[in-house]
């Protein structure tokens, strides 16, 4: 049955929602400031043969999915070919009403493929399979041929302290020569160098694999915690070097402690050099001065900290030994972390080192706990300093944006919000923007019609083109 789903008011429910978002968000270029594409894709420019390479590998989203519908694995990221994959994924989109990958789907589709007058499913999976791929074999859909197509002005890929960023300094390379326009800057992420996982023995083993490497890449030898602290602030420099302008680190549950906790450092960090594994309260020492320490080196180079609270991570060990991490079996966790948090914060803030933050959290039983809790450091020094960042993983779909837009308006200033971002490893991911900017743009729209808020498109549309994009631009500061 033919249909055009995503039609011009989609998720637009009134006549102001439509006025905003067409002539205030809908052509605003997009600054992707969180996501995991690889930097490699973008600097040679990739081309992907089907759909399946662009829009299923590596998607664990629809994996969940696939897996939920009863999909054997050969099926989802086994040895099945490309157009088996994508024709599994067919037979299950019509399964996904409700879901949000069943919106994502159909945006995807028609941006940029403009296919818009049918659903997927298995019937028109064939046509869709060959109309897509002929046009991926364009340069228009080409890694930077999507990213033009979709106005994308910059994007921020996220990094190891380790890596060289050469692919980065290629892209900078062609966008210096105008031979393309979308700026690609890393991220500075220092999980790995966190020794979290000196719990157990393959633990510090595989630790120690990544410190070797990140030792060479600081050419320096890290035979101490003290010359560990020093290659991190290297790395640091030269990541602020190549534009780096954010940091970003992952927890599950935040865990901090002040620096006197009775925790020998150095004797912590020789237990993990000699092959020893650590007790908890020497792991949560040691990454509590290097988080600390982060911090401190984002405030002075007025980088932004963003601290993403929540992930419980690889609960199937049967899918973690078969394919590792990312392979869609995360989910949230619960439990209390807001007094450490609070704690950390206040640390860096007595010292005036406490660096523009974003905070987002997993679980939305957290939302009012950390909304409120960030507003408390605020110093008048930028506006919208502390930052209730948007939702993300398992909230970013219509509800979650909603609820987090509502939190945020009620516990601080919607106004300064810095807007969506993808985290995303794909492409085409690109309209989770547009779903963002038709929900924000309903939202309000919405309020302007029931006199909740001014009956006034200056005013009002002008807070959606900053949300949508120059509140990002000014924040972050790119070029500083």
């Amino acid at each position: 049955m033919a249909t055009n789903f995503i039609t011009p008011n989609f998720l637009l429910e009134s006549q102001s929602a439509e006025r905003l978002y067409f002539e205030y968000a809908k052509d605003q270029p997009i600054v992707d400031y969180h996501c995991h594409l690889p930097p490699q894709q973008v600097a040679e420019n990739r081309s992907f043969e089907n759909l399946t390479q662009i829009w299923l590998s590596g998607d664990h989203y629809k994996w969940r999915a696939l897996r939920a519908a009863g999909v054997n694995e050969r099926y989802v990221t086994g040895d099945a070919s490309d157009w088996e994959k994508f024709l599994a994924w067919a037979r299950v989109v019509p399964l996904t009403v409700r879901n949000p990958l069943f919106h994502w789907t159909m945006l995807e589709l028609n941006r940029p493929f403009a296919i818009n007058d049918r659903f997927l499913n298995e019937q028109t999976a064939q046509g869709i399979w060959e109309e897509c791929n002929a046009m991926l074999a364009t340069a228009d859909f080409s890694a930077r041929g999507i990213m033009t197509q979709m106005n994308v002005e910059l994007v921020c890929t996220t990094d190891d302290p380790a890596d060289d960023l050469n692919f980065h300094k290629k892209i900078a390379k062609d966008v210096n020569a105008a031979v393309f326009k979308t700026r690609v800057l890393p991220t500075f992420r220092p999980d790995a160098l966190f020794p979290r996982i000196c719990d157990t023995p393959q633990g510090v083993v595989k630790y120690l694999e990544y410190l070797r490497r990140f030792a060479l890449a600081a050419d320096t030898d890290v035979n101490s915690f003290a010359a560990l602290r020093a290659a991190f602030a290297k790395r640091h420099a030269y990541f602020h070097e190549n534009g780096c302008r954010l940091s970003d680190c992952g927890f599950e549950l935040f865990q901090w402690s002040p620096p006197t906790t009775g925790v020998n450092l150095e004797a912590a960090f020789a237990k993990i050099l000699n092959a020893q594994t650590l007790e908890q309260a020497e792991i949560i020492a040691l990454c509590s001065v290097l988080l600390t320490d982060l911090g401190r080196l984002d405030a002075e180079k007025h980088w932004t900290s963003q601290l993403h609270i929540g992930a419980m991570r690889n609960n199937s060990t049967r899918i973690f030994n078969l394919l590792g991490p990312d392979a869609g079996c995360d989910s949230m966790v619960d439990g209390a972390y807001g007094k450490q948090l609070s704690q950390y914060f206040d640390a860096l803030d007595k010292e005036l080192k406490l660096p523009k933050t974003i905070v987002y959290n997993l679980n939305p039983d957290a939302n009012y706990l950390l909304a409120s809790l960030i507003a408390n450091f605020n110093d008048g020094s930028i506006p919208g300093k502390m930052q209730y960042g948007s939702g993300w993983w398992f909230l970013d779909q219509k509800n979650g944006m909603e609820e987090q837009l509502e939190t945020l308006s009620n516990m601080g200033l919607l106004s300064l919000f810095v807007g969506m971002l993808t985290d995303s490893r794909s492409f085409l991911s690109y309209t989770r923007h547009e779903y963002f900017r038709r929900i924000l743009c309903n939202l309000l729209g919405s309020e302007m019609e029931r006199g909740l808020i001014p009956n006034d498109f200056p005013w009002i549309g002008g807070i959606v083109k900053r949300i949508c994009h120059d509140n990002a631009k000014e924040y972050f500061a790119f070029d500083a």
